[in-house]
């Protein structure tokens, strides 16, 4: 009885794992594209990490995350303008902190990373992971915190 009921449970487990049930997920194409080996090339190994590898920087590294000026924060791997310095928060977290990206320029995908889902964010010209996005935002705006890695930007201050 033992082994017909094994025998039972084992065939169940593969009829579950047919191809039926598996989805692809198509790749997007993105307006900027490279190989691997031109991103390494034109990136820090930090950057290629954290950009091309959805990596995450130590929190309280970047000197981004201190920053007060007035500007804008590009794509650090495409320079895609992405959030603009009014938007910026103090979060507390170690990371900079957005409520909201520029319009149309952060795409929003699902990342089960660490065994649950999570907003991810990325650069939406040429795909890099950015960082994160939570429901834990400042109210009074959107109640969106975009947490994003500073080594995924560049500052570019306002001219005066």
């Amino acid at each position: 009885m033992r082994k017909i009921l094994g025998l039972l449970l084992i065939t169940l487990f593969f009829s579950c794992s047919s191809n039926a049930q598996k989805t692809e997920k198509k790749s997007k194409k993105y307006k900027v594209s490279k190989s691997e080996a031109e991103w390494k090339k034109v990136l820090s190994k930090e950057e290629f990490y954290v950009l091309r590898e959805a990596g995450t920087e130590r929190p309280f590294t970047s000197p981004l995350n201190n920053n007060k000026k007035e500007g804008v924060y590009v794509c650090a791997a495409c320079k895609t303008a992405l959030y603009e310095s009014k938007h910026k928060f103090d979060s507390g977290t170690g990371w900079p902190s957005f409520d909201r990206a520029i319009n149309g320029n952060v795409e929003l995908d699902v990342d089960y990373k660490i065994g649950y889902a999570r907003t991810e964010l990325k650069c939406n010209t040429c795909g890099s992971h950015l960082g994160h996005s939570f429901d834990d935002g400042p109210q009074e705006t959107t109640g969106k915190r975009h947490c994003i890695n500073g080594v995924a930007l560049d500052f570019i201050p306002k001219e005066k």
